[in-house]
């Protein structure tokens, strides 16, 4: 296990800059997942780890080592990719031992470390099996035994369940945090998918065109997202954002008054902001916040709620559900201690 830093990271495409002074610590042990849209450099900053990529300017330092100018396979890590990267020809068995034959280890350590693989991820009864009679499920177990029986330092995770079905990614979304749970190994992993990053991390990484956002655990984030874009990224549905006036403690927006937390002493009289409310912080009353239902969409344990104020449309997700139609008009009510306010101009939070 070993701790990861990065320092004053940048990485230049001719003049494109793609990573932009990124600066963050991960702890040894830890779960970190960096996300972010498509093209947010998160998957360039796992390959300069990965020593995949160049580093225009800065250190990563992997237990306090600057590894700048080691090769790859010097650096102790492990790399899982979203493609399997299998050998077709060789079986399970030859797939997660060949880095250990390249390293010339011996042939015991390398069945202890091939059978102990397997027995971790369910594998055991599929090693004399080639990648093409397995399912893509199986080929991931298969890539990251691979990688287990390495031992190495740090896991690098790069989009490993975008090729799977949805039920299959959360089957295997449970596996890959159990095993770091048993490992105990400094794990990196690279999403698009919030949810993913959600249910899996320690702490997240947010990302947008090759700069942090803001790092925190995930309920950190969900309920004290720093600015507009981590309030609208995580979460899902993604948050109701207005733009509105703030006018004796409430945001006027949409012809409607929206009381806020009177602890928000940040706001002044008659700013131009942006109002945040998740969808899961609406509820239906009797009286309130007027809205027309537009669509009603149950999931079984949930009711999801596509309504509309004026102009703008306005999620609502609530347990259980419900008797109203569309094109019936319902009443809104909320916790003000669950708004969020972000100044109109910076995007930041108030």
């Amino acid at each position: 296990m070993a701790s990861v830093s990065f320092h004053n990271i940048y990485k230049n495409f001719g003049d494109v800059k793609v990573i932009r002074c990124i600066s963050f610590d991960i702890q040894d042990g830890e779960f970190v997942v960096l996300v972010g849209p498509s093209g947010c450099g998160k998957s360039t900053l796992l390959r300069m780890l990965a020593g995949l990529e160049d580093i225009s300017a800065g250190e990563i330092q992997i237990d306090g080592r600057v590894i700048n100018e080691f090769e790859s396979k010097d650096r102790d890590i492990a790399m899982v990719f979203q493609s399997y990267a299998l050998y077709p020809h060789m079986t399970v068995r030859e797939n997660m031992a060949f880095s250990l034959r390249l390293r010339k280890a011996d042939v015991r350590t390398t069945e202890e470390r091939v059978t102990n693989a397997a027995r971790i991820l369910n594998l055991d009864k599929l090693l004399d099996r080639f990648p093409r009679e397995l399912s893509g499920g199986q080929r991931q177990r298969v890539a990251m035994g691979r990688a287990i029986v390495r031992d190495p330092k740090v896991f690098l995770f790069d989009e490993p369940l975008s090729n799977l079905d949805a039920k299959l990614r959360v089957a295997m979304r449970a596996e890959i945090k159990a095993l770091h749970q048993r490992l105990k190994t400094t794990t990196v992993y690279v999403t698009h998918d919030q949810i993913e990053a959600m249910t899996m991390a320690d702490r997240i990484v947010v990302m947008q065109n090759g700069i942090v956002e803001q790092i925190g655990t995930p309920l950190e984030l969900f309920d004290r997202p720093c600015n507009l874009f981590v309030a609208q990224f995580i979460g899902s549905p993604a948050m109701n954002v207005l733009k509105g006036t703030v006018q004796g403690g409430y945001v006027h927006a949409l012809e409607t008054k929206w009381q806020i937390n009177s602890n928000i002493t940040t706001v002044s009289e008659g700013q131009q902001v942006y109002f945040g409310i998740r969808p899961s912080d609406l509820s239906l009353a009797s009286s309130g916040i007027a809205a027309k239902v537009v669509v009603v969409e149950p999931t079984g344990a949930e009711t999801e709620l596509l309504l509309q104020i004026g102009e703008q449309s306005i999620t609502l997700v609530m347990h259980g559900r419900t008797s109203v139609n569309p094109d019936d008009i319902v009443y809104l009510q909320f916790d003000p201690n669950k708004a969020h306010v972000f100044d109109l101009s910076s995007e930041q939070r108030l």
